[in-house]
């Protein structure tokens, strides 16, 4: 075991436990934005099918395969070398500062670059991917019904489109948020941002397998705890799925 904690551990579990709150702050806050901001503009944009907008965001789909990384380096240019006014990477400035609100707007800072570079990565496809299914499940008679009774777009989205799909997106959303606790090895290093990626990254030039180990051991035990949680929350949000195992 070459790797150690900053207290001179070499315990495995202290030096993951270390970085995991490094990652939660950044990816897990970066997944949650993308979440929501695909979910409404979504909903915005199947609401206004054919429109400008819906064209231009159908268009730009295909530049979601660029990752994040590379969206980072350019927003680097952009907003540390050219104009100066936010940080390269690193999580707070040096040396950090005492005072916890200035730590912490200090950490906020530091996390507006990163956070940009994956909203932009994944934006347009996400906004697509949205639009689309919302699309699919709006043209349902249940939905043309509402409409024709005259209920607002926005109750018939809330009540009779968003409400049947909740577990879709409550599994997604939960995916998506186990997904981003393992960091990400290019973004971390692009960013110097010391989360689990860059320890992953780390681990792996040494080697270090105790290390790789227990990432991927955490990571599993977390997906497999996720699941668990998700059968129990389907049974809650849809009835129908209570009433089959009940017959069974």
């Amino acid at each position: 075991l070459y790797l150690t904690s900053d207290t001179g551990s070499k315990q495995v579990k202290l030096i993951i436990l270390e970085r995991l709150p490094q990652t939660i702050i950044l990816f897990t806050t970066a997944t949650l934005i993308n979440f929501f901001l695909h979910l409404f503009g979504g909903l915005i944009l199947a609401r206004h099918y054919g429109s400008k907008i819906d064209r231009i965001v159908s268009m730009l789909a295909p530049t979601s395969i660029i990752p994040g990384w590379i969206y980072g380096i350019f927003l680097i240019l952009i907003f540390y070398t050219w104009l100066h006014i936010l940080p390269p990477g690193g999580m707070v400035d040096y040396p950090p500062p005492a005072d916890p609100i200035q730590y912490l707007l200090s950490v906020l800072k530091h996390m507006v670059l990163p956070i940009s570079s994956w909203i932009l990565s994944g934006l347009f496809l996400g906004l697509y991917s949205s639009r689309t299914f919302f699309l699919i499940f709006s043209t349902e008679d249940y939905v043309e019904a509402a409409k024709a009774k005259g209920l607002p777009p926005s109750l018939v989205d809330r009540r009779y489109v968003l409400r049947p799909l909740l577990p879709t997106m409550v599994t997604n959303l939960s995916f998506a948020l186990i997904g981003s606790w393992g960091g990400a090895i290019i973004t971390e290093a692009v960013f110097d941002w010391p989360g689990l990626g860059s320890l992953m990254s780390q681990a792996l030039a040494y080697p270090d397998p105790p290390v790789i180990i227990g990432e991927v051991t955490i990571y599993a035990w977390l997906l497999m705890l996720t699941v668990l949680i998700l059968d129990i929350v389907y049974a809650i949000l849809d009835p129908r799925i209570r009433s089959i195992g009940e017959e069974r």
